[in-house]
């Protein structure tokens, strides 16, 4: 899909995040000079094509309280990880859930979910919940603690360069 001016103008308008306003969408519009519909539909247009993956809130999760995230890794039978994996990623405190593939010898690690908490004895009794969830699919598990907040960003286009 090749992008056109507006697109272009939108993608630049919105790549920083959507306005905490009411009405983001108007917000977005009358910067551009288009009604708030023509946003909406324009963004469910490049949604629809692939173009972006997703329109959603990036929550920071250190300034919200929850200040133990943990990447929980699990080592699932191959033959239940997608089935077991959708039902982790609705429970409530994950974040993100996603299958990748193995790297054996070192890493048996086949599903991994984000889980956050204010404590750490909270993700763990999280994670003891996944645990109880994959059943006798599990063969064994793990928890990687943030140590760091890495800045996450949105699609972004790059400034073309003219002399």
């Amino acid at each position: 899909m090749a992008l056109d001016d507006f697109d272009r103008a939108l993608i630049a308008a919105t790549q920083g995040g959507l306005p905490l306003v009411p009405r983001p969408y108007d917000a977005v519009g009358e910067r551009l000079g288009v009604s708030g519909l023509q946003v909406r539909e324009r963004l469910a247009q490049m949604l629809e094509s692939g173009l972006i993956r997703r329109i959603g809130a990036v929550p920071n999760h250190y300034r919200l309280g929850f200040t133990a995230n943990g990447m929980s890794v699990w080592d699932v039978d191959d033959a239940l990880v997608d089935q077991l994996g959708e039902r982790i990623g609705q429970l409530p405190g994950v974040s993100h859930c996603y299958r990748r593939p193995r790297r054996l010898p070192s890493w048996p690690y086949n599903l991994f979910a984000m889980l956050h908490g204010r404590t750490r004895a909270e993700v763990e009794q999280q994670a003891v919940q996944l645990r109880e969830l994959l059943g006798s699919a599990c063969r064994g598990h793990d928890i990687l603690y943030s140590t760091a907040i890495l800045k996450k960003t949105g699609l972004r286009l790059r400034q073309s360069q003219e002399s």
